[in-house]
């Protein structure tokens, strides 16, 4: 049975607007304390959220839901995603709450749910809790309930955290780098974080006006970054999405070096401590060709799982993988964390920096092949090989490529889009086959 209400990150939608209507929120944390209490003894439940204006009266109302049906509840104020997830895990918490859209314009928010493991909980358990939300959310919610105080305590403990997972043989100290908050979660702890490492610390999106939030800032967008570093002769420059739980990284001559850039360069360095497991890396099926194959070169094997972090992780616990990800720079340090943190990778490529000179040469030999995505607008969405006029322009590609290019498709988790992503050799062949199978989907189901 399709979710009506969880999609691939939790709840999203516009606040005010199903799903994300005052009955709605209230309903959640009601769901999820009666959940929780069912399973365990107690249900202490921790709350964050990033910058977003509607974030304080959403976290109220999941506050007060889930005190109607006896959860006590703990406020970390604004905080990454990632940080939810570690402080719950650290912690006697039974479940952590995240206020976040991630990288979408601030109009927009969710809500993400882990479990005490520091996990998306599984897909069973989502359908449980929307099951019971939908069963609830007719009662009436209260008007303008109270935000918990803020625990301040929480945002050091995540900080000690990541300090101490620094590679050995690092040193920070004068490490002039750029960072860019996004406005969002990671705006204070970001600098903070790599200010005690001793990091030399120039802050781009650090003022959060509730509504500026990865606005022309951050992760996607990052033609200030690039400018910025180059100009400030920075060894290194991070850029955060809203929630910070992903990170892409700009070199000193402006290059950026994205998700897939990442799982190579820390796949060489545990390779060469005898640490990569299986000698295997996750990624999805959005990762470049071209890591693929520099990556067998050098004798390690990368497995593809669904878009989405929850299948990266899947297939890692699966297959005993300690790293994975995907090109958007979400990536997953098993061994630290099951969740995606954008600072935690940022600590980890620093210090990679800072023991190899320049980030060119953690990537070298990373050639990327050529890819498009291209966004198509949906009125509806049936499975992609019950559409006739798609499936022949997919076998089609597929045969004129070969081995020598991919093409996939698939729905959005999140949005009304389906997406198709087309890579080759061949600039040529990238947008021939990119625009045959988009416009087999608009014929079909487009918008």
């Amino acid at each position: 049975m399709p979710k009506e209400l969880f999609g691939t990150d939790g709840i999203r939608g516009v606040p005010g607007t199903p799903p994300l209507d005052d009955a709605t929120l209230f309903a959640a944390g009601r769901s999820l304390a009666a959940y929780l209490l069912a399973e365990h003894s107690a249900a202490r439940v921790l709350i964050g959220m990033d910058t977003r204006e509607s974030g304080p009266h959403l976290a109220a109302l999941l506050a007060a839901g889930l005190s109607s049906a006896g959860a006590s509840v703990a406020f970390a104020g604004v905080i990454t995603t990632p940080g939810v997830a570690c402080l719950v895990r650290q912690n006697d918490f039974q479940a952590g709450v995240v206020i976040s859209a991630s990288h979408n314009p601030y109009q927009d928010n969710g809500v993400k749910l882990f479990s005490h493991a520091g996990m998306k909980f599984p897909d069973s358990v989502e359908e449980t809790l929307e099951a019971d939300i939908l069963k609830h959310r007719s009662a009436p919610p209260p008007k303008n309930p109270p935000l918990p105080g803020a625990d301040a305590s929480l945002d050091a403990e995540y900080l000690d955290f990541l300090r101490s997972r620094v590679l050995p043989g690092t040193n920070l100290t004068g490490f002039r780098m750029v960072l860019d908050c996004a406005n969002g979660a990671a705006y204070k702890l970001g600098p903070e974080l790599f200010r005690t490492l001793g990091a030399e610390v120039v802050s781009m999106g650090g003022s959060p006006d509730g509504r500026n939030i990865n606005a022309g800032c951050g992760s996607l967008h990052l033609d200030g970054l690039q400018k910025r570093v180059v100009s400030e002769r920075a060894r290194l420059g991070v850029a955060f999405d809203g929630d910070a739980d992903r990170a892409l990284f700009v070199c000193e001559s402006g290059k950026i070096v994205n998700g897939d850039g990442v799982l190579l360069a820390v796949a060489r360095y545990l390779k060469s401590q005898n640490k990569l497991k299986g000698h295997r890396v996750v990624a999805t099926s959005m990762s470049n060709l071209g890591l693929e194959r520099v990556l067998a070169r050098e004798g390690i094997t990368l497995a593809r799982a669904s878009v989405g972090d929850r299948y990266v992780l899947e297939e890692m616990l699966r297959s005993g993988t300690v790293i994975g990800g995907e090109q958007s720079g979400h990536v997953i340090f098993l061994e630290d964390s099951p969740a995606g943190d954008g600072l935690l990778t940022a600590v980890k490529i620093a210090s990679l920096v800072s023991m190899h000179g320049k980030i060119e040469s953690l990537v070298e030999g990373l050639k990327d092949y050529p890819q498009v995505i291209v966004n198509v607008k949906v009125k509806s969405k049936p499975p992609l090989e019950t559409l006739p006029e798609v499936s022949r322009a997919l076998a089609e590609a597929q045969s004129a490529l070969g081995r020598n290019g991919r093409v996939v498709l698939r729905y959005s988790g999140t949005e009304q889009l389906a997406r198709v992503m087309v890579e080759a050799e061949h600039d040529v062949d990238v947008e021939r086959f990119s625009q045959s199978l988009a416009n087999a989907l608009r014929s079909s189901i487009g918008a």
